[in-house]
């Protein structure tokens, strides 16, 4: 890649290209329901030689939120980490509403006295006296809300507690609006080979916003290893799917039209060595030099295939466009 660096919007911040999410380490959670929101069980200790691993690999931008496995995905961050907590960017979000002990999500407080409770409990789990970049996690959130959430971000970075802040959202109407405080650094957004996001990729070029990409393995699609019918593990989201999850049945793992189209794109994504799930993240670099994917991780095995990435560098401009003709877009 011409530069493994990427700066955080307009802080200044740098971050390595790719950064690594810490969902699926939360371990298992559910909402009120039972419905499963976590990726199934996982090895903390494992966990923490892959968080350990990416490290040594160069990669220094950390994603996770409060309600990752209600507080776990936070806590086993903040042990991993330890005392190199200095040598990364350590994002987290909030805004929803979690029980720690029986590890069940129970709503959402958009209410900037909730931001700043949820901000004290991170730093306390995260182990750190400071988020770098703090980060909205209610998608749809009011408009005049979030203006209020914004300012109260600024306030925090008044205080010293964090030192930018971005909204997790798919909307660029939404994303400007946070965008107009003086330490908006980035929004986290969907996007992936299958799922373009042209309007936001924009807004962050228009408006000097880092793109932080969210799902760019479309949910393990893009390993190439998800097979048609195959049932998941009880405790992961996929076997039973929300409505905004693509490409997985109830029930029945990965649909076999969304594994067709991953076959379809083998050749150009494993294209100069790569693999699939490294293909998908150079799209993601070709794509735009704002964006920093996300994928996550459960083993030192993953870590080391997703951050092997980004020596390969970006797709050429023409295996992008040989994978639009594929996709018929």
């Amino acid at each position: 890649m011409e530069t493994n660096i990427r700066t955080l919007g307009r802080t200044g911040i740098d971050v390595s290209a790719l950064g690594f999410g810490c969902w699926a380490i939360g371990g298992e959670w559910q909402d009120a329901s039972g419905q499963p929101l976590g990726w199934g069980k996982v090895d903390d200790e494992e966990s923490v030689r892959a968080v350990r691993r990416a490290l040594d690999l160069g990669v220094t931008f950390f994603d996770t939120a409060d309600t990752y496995g209600a507080g776990h995905s936070e806590r086993v961050l903040g042990r991993a980490l330890g005392k190199r907590r200095d040598d990364v960017v350590l994002a987290t979000k909030w805004g929803n509403v979690f029980d720690e002990e029986t590890r069940t999500l129970t709503g959402s407080d958009d209410s900037p006295e909730y931001a700043r409770r949820a901000l004290t409990a991170s730093l306390a789990r995260l182990g750190t006296d400071h988020i770098d970049l703090y980060q909205l996690h209610l998608s749809d959130a009011d408009l005049a809300r979030a203006a209020q959430l914004r300012d109260q971000c600024e306030e925090f970075v008044r205080e010293g507690l964090i030192r930018a802040y971005a909204w997790s959202t798919d909307d660029p109407a939404r994303a400007a609006v946070f965008a107009e405080g003086e330490h908006c650094a980035a929004v986290q957004h969907a996007a992936n080979v299958f799922q373009d996001a042209p309007e936001m990729f924009a807004l962050c070029e228009e408006l000097g916003l880092a793109s932080i990409n969210r799902s760019p393995l479309a949910m393990g699609l893009l390993t190439g290893k998800q097979a048609a019918g195959r049932t998941l593990e009880a405790g992961d989201i996929r076997n039973t799917p929300p409505a905004w999850m693509q490409g997985f049945k109830q029930g029945a793992g990965a649909d076999e039209d969304w594994v067709a189209r991953v076959d379809a794109l083998r050749e150009i994504l494993t294209s100069e060595g790569r693999t699939s799930a490294q293909g998908a993240l150079a799209w993601l670099w070709a794509r735009s030099p704002r964006t920093v994917p996300i994928p996550g991780f459960r083993s030192v095995a993953q870590a080391e295939q997703n951050a092997g990435a980004i020596a390969k560098g970006p797709l050429a401009a023409g295996q992008l466009a040989e994978i639009e003709q594929v996709l018929g877009r």
